[in-house]
């Protein structure tokens, strides 16, 4: 399987000729002008993950007018996937997650410019699947850090915005990362010689640090040793939403971006916004005393953190 491929697609080919980008988003015009129309079919963006989140992103920014993506995702369609991933049906089921995902762009705008990662993202070619981007997207699985720490790692690096867009219960978090505010890696206090469970447990922390979805969602139900945690539709929806607006924005420049350390959370179900300012990160003490009490209070999450020994 090839690293990167340009999709082409002969139905979508065929299609092109009735096909006219400014009637397609002639209704967006009004909120959007003609010239900020054109700059968003100009721009390109960068998805890592296709499934929860991912997917939904990449249709939000397909109808919004974005004519260029990068997409990855190395996972296929399970009936696992139905309750919340856009692109999965039971005609996609076993199906590619970036072949999926490319149809479906095609299909909204046949003149949409594609350039898939089957095998997702590593040290090889996240370069090249970031290169030329706006902005950077992260849709990567809930329980995969390595790829995602590489992602907001490289897009610091190339000088390119990174998002990050968590579905927690009913509603969604956003964090923005920019080349010169604070970096993913310091927001959340990651270190290297953090295990995994730790480094989990570091991006729960920094998502939400003032849990607008504590009062329905149990602790207990996320599972770090089982890689299992719910997530629904509506937040899903929810944090793509949220990422689309602020990517139009990054392109556009119409107000001042709220980088990190700022956190943004809405939750519809209780009815809550909750927005802030973590000076410090995970390292300010209110954070790290939120740490100390989850371990606390949370034995098996401590086992996998802290074996007996260590």
């Amino acid at each position: 399987m090839k690293s990167v491929t340009e999709f082409t697609d002969a139905a979508a080919s065929s299609s092109t000729a009735s096909f006219d980008y400014t009637e397609a988003f002639s209704r967006n015009l009004g909120l959007l002008t003609p010239a900020e129309q054109e700059r968003l079919r100009r721009a390109h963006v960068a998805i890592a993950g296709l499934g929860g989140v991912g997917g939904v992103h990449a249709q939000a920014l397909a109808r919004v007018g974005i004519g260029s993506f990068s997409l990855a995702d190395f996972d296929r369609f399970e009936v696992a996937n139905m309750n919340r991933q856009v692109g999965a049906t039971v005609d996609t089921l076993g199906r590619p997650k970036v072949d999926v995902m490319a149809e479906s762009l095609v299909a909204i705008n046949p003149e949409i410019r594609l350039r898939l990662f089957p095998a997702g993202i590593d040290e090889r070619n996240v370069g090249d699947f970031l290169a030329g981007a706006s902005a950077a997207i992260d849709g990567i699985d809930f329980f995969c850090m390595q790829a995602r720490r590489l992602l907001f790692q490289k897009a610091r690096r190339q000088g390119i915005p990174a998002l990050t867009a968590a579905p927690a219960g009913f509603g969604a978090t956003l964090h923005v990362f920019t080349p010169e505010g604070m970096s993913f890696d310091r927001y959340f206090d990651f270190r290297d010689t953090m295990g995994p469970p730790e480094q989990l447990l570091q991006f729960v922390l920094g998502l939400a640090p003032k849990r607008a979805h504590a009062a329905y969602f149990p602790a207990t139900a996320v599972d770090l040793e089982a890689r299992r945690a719910p997530s629904l539709a509506p937040g899903c929806y929810l944090a793509a939403a949220l990422v689309a607006t602020e990517v139009v924005n990054l392109i556009l420049g119409r107000r001042p971006v709220k980088a990190a350390p700022y956190f943004f959370q809405f939750d519809p179900f209780v009815q809550i916004y909750k927005r802030g300012r973590l000076r410090r990160g995970n390292r300010g003490s209110l954070q790290r005393l939120k740490k100390w009490w989850v371990l606390r209070t949370n034995p098996e999450l401590r086992r996998l953190i802290r074996p007996t020994g260590s």
